[in-house]
């Protein structure tokens, strides 16, 4: 569905990608001491494998970011106790090799006695209760809530331990696949201190560090006493980051890159046209959305106002004009594919701006309206355009938009000091495969904290689903929700975002549904 003000925007928007290149700056290097060599981004060859994406990483510290491009390095450094398979065999073992449900609120575990951290320490239960309970315990990390349901780690002895939980724990195994479950080494931390462990840090993953040059570059080796042996073809790992997706495709291009993500449809034809190289498009679990301020002092406080401007957005075009078509609009952010997702409200959107109009009138603002929209540049495929485009339709219904594009790290600062005003933009997934991760978000725990938004009733269901062993009460009480959450707009949805790589042919490479970089299943073409 293309509109007359879309036609007039995109040359705008086509026309404003800026080329940039990568600098590097000695201040924001940081190295291993025993790497070897100066740390160089490798050319491409057979035993480097070098990706780009659009934004650095954020910390290595696992329990306090919810970053999954940062998630998708750490997965290659830091072990987890079991895998999420989510398109194959669901929880697969890792660091565990066996588990089971000793009662509602008891999960034993026995771990492998051949893993060994980088430093060359062995993995131990007393390192698996150093983990969990940092961040079951400490409020103050970002991934608390995921892991307060853990009320303690008892160890049995060095390689059996029991998880006690607060109440039953239908999704404890998927909590520990995932982001915020990476082991890490008790007594190495406590030798040398965190702040130590974050400038050289250690997992017991298939690749170790080599060094994190911000802004520009994070370089991996292999790992030579990994305990699941020789999983991957590759001796080294460099992960790039280049904001723009044409200077991506460049690299591409030119050889310097393996897999570039996040490829702008104006691109695509550059790329497949160049010999040895192609786009490769994959699903992924992300939706973006539109996330405002409920804070009395701003106006999108009053719900006629989220209302305008949900029905002032047309997410089909939005995917047509941007997207190739491609993408699914969505009133909710639990997509198919995670445990109770609300389908009724998949695939589907408001579109009438008509109304809309008459809703700012309604609510005092018939003259007119100001609002402030901050955006990533460069983390989202066609997050810039999108806040562009996004911009133009509130203007039709007579709300101007002040767009505040922001690099990644201080967005993501903004957003954790809660200091964003009326309107952000963002893509996010979930990481669990269980729609109490996304519905956490429009809780108290979180929501009040961050967008000023409270629901006793929403509070109420949402805690009493997350213990609930009943898995068809549990299941339509996340659908229940997710009606609620759409009806009150605490979120304003978008789209469910497909992705798009451009890949050098050498590479053999099937983009994952949850976006992580899993090298082991990268290999060259035959």
């Amino acid at each position: 569905m293309k509109r007359p003000f879309l036609m007039q925007m995109m040359p705008i928007v086509v026309g404003g990608l800026l080329l940039s290149g990568c600098m590097t700056n000695e201040e924001n290097m940081t190295t291993a001491p025993d790497a070897g060599g100066e740390g160089g981004v490798s050319s491409s060859n057979d035993t480097t494998l070098t990706i780009a994406q659009g934004s650095d990483m954020v910390s290595f510290d696992v329990h306090d970011h919810s970053n999954t491009s940062t998630e998708a390095i750490h997965v290659n450094m830091f072990s987890y106790l079991v895998k999420n398979d989510v398109e194959g065999e669901g929880i697969v073992p890792d660091l565990a090799t066996d588990w089971e449900l000793v009662d509602d609120e008891t999960w034993q575990f026995t771990l492998r006695d051949d893993a060994v951290f980088h430093n060359g320490d062995p993995v131990t239960a007393e390192d698996v209760k150093f983990t969990l309970e940092r961040v079951a315990k400490d409020n103050t990390l970002q991934e608390h809530e995921n892991y307060r349901q853990i009320n303690e780690v008892e160890v049995i002895d060095d390689h059996t331990f029991l998880i006690h939980t607060n109440g039953p724990q239908p999704v404890m195994l998927n909590r520990l696949s995932r982001l915020g479950s990476g082991i890490l080494p008790k007594d190495y931390i406590e030798e040398n201190g965190w702040d130590h462990f974050l400038q050289e840090p250690v997992g017991s993953g298939p690749y170790q560090f080599v060094e994190w040059v911000r802004d520009d570059r994070v370089v991996l080796e292999r790992f030579d006493d990994y305990f699941g042996g020789d999983v991957a073809v590759w001796d080294q790992l460099v992960f790039r980051s280049i904001p723009e997706s044409s200077t991506r495709v460049g690299e591409v291009i030119a050889g310097g890159v393996d897999i570039a993500m996040n490829i702008a449809p104006i691109d695509w034809d550059r790329v497949n046209e160049n010999e040895g190289t192609s786009i490769v498009e994959g699903q992924t679990n992300r939706t973006m959305m539109l996330v405002p301020n409920h804070r009395e002092e701003y106006p999108t406080s009053d719900p006629l106002v989220r209302e305008a401007i949900d029905l002032a957005i047309d997410n089909q075009a939005l995917l047509d004009n941007l997207m190739g078509g491609s993408g699914t609009p969505t009133l909710t952010r639990v997509n198919p594919g995670n445990f109770g997702a609300n389908e009724a409200l998949h695939g589907e959107y408001r579109y009438e701006p008509d109304l809309a109009k008459e809703l700012l009138e309604e609510a005092g603002y018939g003259d007119g309206l100001e609002l402030t929209l901050h955006s990533p540049d460069g983390r989202y495929l066609q997050d810039r355009e999108t806040t562009e485009v996004i911009a133009g339709m509130l203007s039709e219904i007579g709300i101007d938009v002040k767009i505040d594009f922001m690099e990644w790290s201080a967005y993501v600062d903004l957003r954790d000091a809660h200091e964003q005003k009326d309107l952000y933009l963002i893509g996010l997934t979930g990481s669990l495969w269980d729609a109490a991760h996304q519905l956490r978000h429009h809780t108290s725990m979180v929501a009040e904290d961050h967008i000023g938004y409270s629901n006793e009733e929403f509070d109420q269901i949402y805690l009493e689903a997350e213990v609930n062993m009943d898995e068809a009460e549990r299941e339509q009480q996340y659908i229940d929700l997710q009606t609620m959450a759409d009806e009150e707009l605490i979120n304003i949805m978008l789209f469910q975002l497909d992705s798009f790589y451009a890949v050098n042919d050498r590479i053999q490479f099937e983009p994952r549904l949850d976006e992580m970089w899993r090298v082991e299943e990268i290999t060259l073409s035959e």
